[in-house]
């Protein structure tokens, strides 16, 4: 646990991010952007893949700006879809309130220009378009769901700021009941509060507290959960392929868990984490995630 930080946006980005990485968790150069994953794929690794072909959801922890990342994520999403043509692909990059533009691009009534522009990509998300391009162009070639799996970013801000019991009831139509959004995982609290403590002077700047910021976190995870587990609900012979962040599924405690409490102990789940540090593989622990998958 002492090896994993968040890098979080706190006192002046638009967007907060929040990664689970040794790395800082930064735009690439814009020279980096016209970089096509498809370009060098990675070999599947088949001891990972046996065991992903196994599970209901499949999470693919990412650090947003390594490209490496994003390659394994479309060889692994390939491999799967070969194995099981019943697939989804569930986005922490894309917002819900955006799910019909997804869901016109697959469909064919716009672009993938005016997807950027609609979804509001760049102003939302930021990292390289390209890194995701292709893994979104699969879903459209060969009819796969797409999820917008986040919450607004407006509502995680205002969380972090001001607490839950400030969101009006337009900014609640995003996420789950408050009921729902659970700060009760003792060893959750403790890795995120690590990351507070590490950027308490922005924090203190920002006007923000631990709860609320925990709480913003939670949003987030229960967000992302919900919507894997309604789409779950109504499809439940599809293969759900989640790309998020590594701070959203290490251990199980952001979106793993959440999912669980919603469908029950007999859903199966694993756990990807996309080129860990070496500090993290010389643990030699399984706990953190199912698999790591380590690009060549």
């Amino acid at each position: 646990m002492r090896h994993w930080s968040f890098k979080l946006g706190i006192s002046c980005l638009s967007v907060f991010v929040f990664c689970a990485s040794p790395l800082a968790c930064s735009r690439v150069n814009e020279g980096d952007a016209a970089v096509d994953i498809s370009v060098q794929p990675q070999a599947p690794q088949d001891d990972v893949l046996q065991s992903l072909f196994q599970a209901d959801v499949v999470y693919l922890g990412e650090t947003h700006d390594i490209l490496a990342d994003h390659q394994a994520q479309l060889a692994i999403i390939q491999a799967l879809h070969r194995q099981n043509p019943e697939l989804a692909i569930a986005l922490e990059m894309f917002q819900r309130p955006y799910q019909s533009v997804l869901d016109q691009y697959l469909a064919a009534e716009i672009t993938e220009a005016e997807l950027v522009e609609l979804s509001q990509y760049e102003q939302r998300w930021g990292f390289p378009w390209e890194y995701y391009a292709p893994i979104i162009r699969f879903a459209r070639d060969n009819q796969l769901p797409l999820i917008a799996l986040n919450a607004p970013n407006e509502v995680p801000r205002k969380v972090a700021r001001q607490g839950l019991e400030s969101l009006s009831e337009d900014e609640r139509q995003y996420i789950p009941p408050l009921s729902e959004i659970r700060t009760d995982n003792s060893d959750y609290r403790q890795l995120v509060q690590q990351a507070f403590g590490a950027h308490h002077a922005h924090a203190a700047v920002a006007g923000m507290n631990f709860e609320n910021f925990f709480a913003a976190q939670v949003v987030w995870d229960e967000t992302m959960a919900a919507g894997i587990a309604n789409f779950l609900q109504q499809a439940p012979e599809r293969q759900v392929v989640v790309l998020a962040g590594q701070g959203h599924v290490i251990y199980g405690y952001g979106i793993p868990s959440r999912v669980v409490r919603r469908m029950g102990d007999d859903l199966v789940q694993r756990t990807v984490l996309l080129n860990p540090s070496e500090a993290i593989l010389d643990e030699g622990e399984g706990e953190i995630a199912d698999h790591f998958w380590v690009s060549e």
